[in-house]
């Protein structure tokens, strides 16, 4: 049985002609639920120049893929007619005051975490994956975490902060990293040692609720799937099944691995975030840390070792041949942090790098 595959993306609304972000995210909802009442994908994100949409879930990657247009799509026409646009950018270029959203939780949120709530304007790329069992997640999760940071630097797409060039690739990962339980975690071992260190954290009432675990991966809360946060939102919507592809890749390679007894890579928590680090730094151009030895290589070399690790699972799935593709076309063409350093370096505009990421974001 093939497994399941849904993707959740944060788009940032902005001005079409200005590229600076609109708290526009109450309208384009309304205009969202007129133009499909029985089937609306999207949500309120913490900031209200955000858009969040979700698919179904899918066996299928190229029904998949069909989705991510549709749904990226129609947020454009939503927006539009709410008086603003959709652009698939991890941060704004352009300097932005972020306008939290209404409502209980986020009023919580800017009182516990004060300045943190209000500086975050990031979007992200979220894939679940299913899996039979918690046993079976937290196996999976033991045995992927190496190489979560190979999928931040694919995605790599937020090098502006506020009107600068960060010389990151992903700096959203930096900016994320902030909130008290994001980032990379421990081998859990069990199931049940992986929901004692959730009671341990929730115990702490620095988190409202499990929604805030914010690791880069985790068992969802809501569906019975493995959870993969750590990505930035591309640029590219193809990319974004491409990861999709590969997380699922991901997932099935360590399931398998923990069914044939294979233990996890030995990895330590430090040594994680300077991988994360090394990914948001340079995405797939320059080094990053191979999964196995932790030591630097050239990104190309590391990509490939992913595909290679994967290649079995993939070839069972029948998504060997597109993401091989997919794969030699990031690697050519660079990520859309390289996307909007050479729309800058083109125009001198960072308003401009916005209404181009603009009509790229429906590809």
């Amino acid at each position: 049985m093939v497994r399941t595959v849904g993707v959740e993306e944060e788009l940032l609304l902005v001005d079409a002609r200005s590229g600076e972000p609109k708290a526009r995210s109450a309208a384009v909802l309304a205009v969202a639920e007129r133009r499909s009442p029985r089937r609306s994908a999207f949500e309120q994100e913490l900031q209200r120049q955000q858009l969040e949409y979700a698919t179904a879930p899918h066996s299928d990657m190229g029904e998949l893929g069909e989705e991510i247009h549709r749904w990226r799509a129609e947020a454009a026409e939503s927006a539009a007619r709410a008086g603003a646009a959709v652009a698939a950018l991890a941060t704004a270029p352009v300097p932005v005051t972020p306008s939290l959203g209404e409502g209980e939780r986020h009023s919580w949120l800017a009182d516990k975490f004060g300045e943190l709530t209000q500086e975050q304007l990031t979007c992200g790329c979220h894939v679940h994956v299913s899996v039979a069992s918690d046993e079976e997640g937290v196996a999976v999760l033991d045995r992927m975490r190496t190489w979560l940071p190979v999928v931040l630097a694919l995605s790599a797409n937020s090098p502006f902060w506020q009107g600068r060039d960060t010389t990151y690739s992903s700096y959203r990962s930096r900016v994320w990293e902030r909130w008290p339980s994001a980032g990379p975690v421990e081998a859990f071992g069990t199931a049940e040692q992986y929901h004692e260190q959730v009671r341990a954290l929730m115990g702490t009432g620095v988190l409202r609720d499990p929604g805030m675990l914010y690791f880069d991966a985790r068992l969802s809360h809501r569906y019975p799937t493995v959870e993969v946060r750590v990505a930035d939102v591309c640029l590219n919507p193809d990319d974004t099944r491409l990861l999709a592809t590969l997380v699922r890749g991901l997932v099935e390679t360590a399931a398998r691995e923990w069914r044939a007894g294979e233990a996890p890579v030995a990895a330590g928590v430090g040594v994680l975030r300077m991988a994360a680090w090394q990914a948001g730094r340079s995405g797939v151009e320059g080094k990053l840390l191979d999964p196995l030895t932790m030591r630097p290589e050239p990104a190309a070399d590391v990509v490939g070792a992913l595909f290679a690790h994967v290649r079995d699972a993939l070839e069972d799935a029948g998504d060997c041949g597109q993401a091989e593709k997919a794969l030699k076309d990031v690697l050519d063409r660079g990520t859309g942090a390289r996307t909007q350093r050479d729309l800058f370096a083109r125009t001198g505009s960072l308003g401009a790098v916005v209404t181009e990421c603009v009509a790229r974001t429906r590809g």
